[in-house]
């Protein structure tokens, strides 16, 4: 293949599979990566920071560019969100416009707010309801725009809640059922469309295999389900007990309110566009799931 692509977010959870995916299907990949992290040693790597200085590309130009780095909504400060999500995609479009040929957005079905029962699809109309996905949206109309100037591909992927051997999956869902101390806000009664990391990985790629530009694809199972039964379900696979209730006013002092908002709008999703190019490995969280447990065991994390 020899395509030539970027990744931001290199060392993140799902970039560091996107990375890896790519490797090991013969592109030639490229890592943004910041200084004190560690990389892929396979990947080509170039040590910068979106919100800090100039970043020198080497030369190099590619195919296409996956920005994935952002601060998660774990970060309270606007300021901070606006410095790195939307300033440093900027500067990031400055120093890419004249050596990629597409880009391919990663986002969040935050960008949706409350949509109520219905089940939606890429058609909905973007109704953010909190600070971070609002400079997110800020970002992605920006590229939209810029893009379209400078004849560049651009589409944006819409991921549910990606799971997996890492992330929050692990370290906030799995540990904390373990020691009994998860709890759920509003006893976990909104849905979710989640994904698999595995999957996650595989659509961003089907999309630029089959040069599906111009669009956005949401990223989620075929199983809407609620933040409940996904946890009850992991407790299940570790025999840990169900997790109880948190009050909205305790969570939101401890993770900040943007996250919890985030956390527990109630949201369903069809697939139907992303499935026309990608067939889903985990199409329900149950096999997910057991998939992410039975990794964790053999590696003796859990």
């Amino acid at each position: 293949m020899g395509k030539s692509v970027l990744v931001t977010g290199a060392t993140g959870f799902i970039g560091s599979r996107l990375v890896d995916s790519l490797i090991s299907q013969g592109y030639e990949v490229t890592s943004l990566i910041r200084k004190n992290k560690k990389g892929n040693s396979k990947s080509k790597i170039i040590y910068g920071d979106l919100s800090e200085e100039k970043i020198d590309f080497k030369g190099v130009k590619f195919d296409c560019v996956f920005h994935l780095a952002s601060h998660t909504p774990l970060e309270k400060n606007k300021k901070i969100l606006e410095k790195v999500n939307l300033e440093g995609t900027k500067k990031l479009f400055g120093e890419i416009k004249d050596i990629t040929k597409s880009i391919i957005y990663i986002s969040g079905l935050g960008v949706y707010g409350e949509t109520g029962e219905k089940i939606i699809d890429e058609n909905q109309k973007y109704n953010p309801n909190t600070n971070f996905v609002k400079i997110r949206l800020d970002a992605e109309k920006y590229l939209k725009e810029k893009t379209l100037e400078n004849k560049i591909n651009f589409s944006v992927v819409h991921f549910g809640d990606v799971y997996g051997p890492d992330g929050w999956f692990h370290q906030m869902l799995v540990k904390r059922l373990k020691n009994n101390t998860f709890r759920m806000p509003k006893g976990g009664e909104y849905y979710k469309g989640f994904v698999h990391v595995e999957d996650a990985v595989g659509s961003m790629i089907a999309v630029l295999e089959n040069k599906s530009f111009g669009e956005s694809f949401i990223i989620a199972d075929s199983m809407p389900i609620t933040f409940k039964e996904f946890s009850n379900y992991t407790a299940d696979q570790i025999n840990a007990k169900h997790p109880g209730s948190v009050p909205v006013f305790l969570a939101k002092a401890i993770l900040g309110g943007d996250l919890i908002k985030l956390l527990t709008t109630s949201m369903k999703v069809s697939n139907k566009k992303i499935s026309q190019i990608y067939q889903f490995k985990y199409p329900n969280y149950k096999e997910g799931v057991k998939q992410v447990i039975s990794e964790l065991k053999e590696k003796n994390r859990i």
